[in-house]
């Protein structure tokens, strides 16, 4: 009797991660100081960076760094933004 169970290493994801790019990058732009995009994107210790920067810096270095991301994440391609950070975790720029 043949197997014909599929190896779980060659089988694709059924259910891939909806990419976060333009929630994530209009967030940061518009909320950067927040650290919202962070939270979304799951970098809880990030985003709590982010708010600490921002309450330092009475929201000067924490809303530049916002708006920075939200640029880079604007600019990527979905493939590079999902790779990068949804699968890669990468959570500073």
């Amino acid at each position: 009797m043949e197997n014909t169970k599929p190896e779980a290493w060659n089988t694709p994801p059924s259910v891939r991660q909806e990419n976060k790019k333009v929630v994530a990058g209009i967030l940061a732009i518009l909320l950067g100081g927040l650290g919202v995009h962070k939270f979304i994107l799951g970098y809880t210790k990030e985003g709590i960076i982010q708010i600490i920067i921002s309450i330092v810096s009475c929201g000067a270095i924490g809303g530049l760094i916002g708006l920075i991301e939200g640029i880079i994440y604007l600019t990527k391609t979905d493939e590079e933004f999902y790779q990068t950070y949804q699968v890669g975790h990468k959570g500073w720029f």
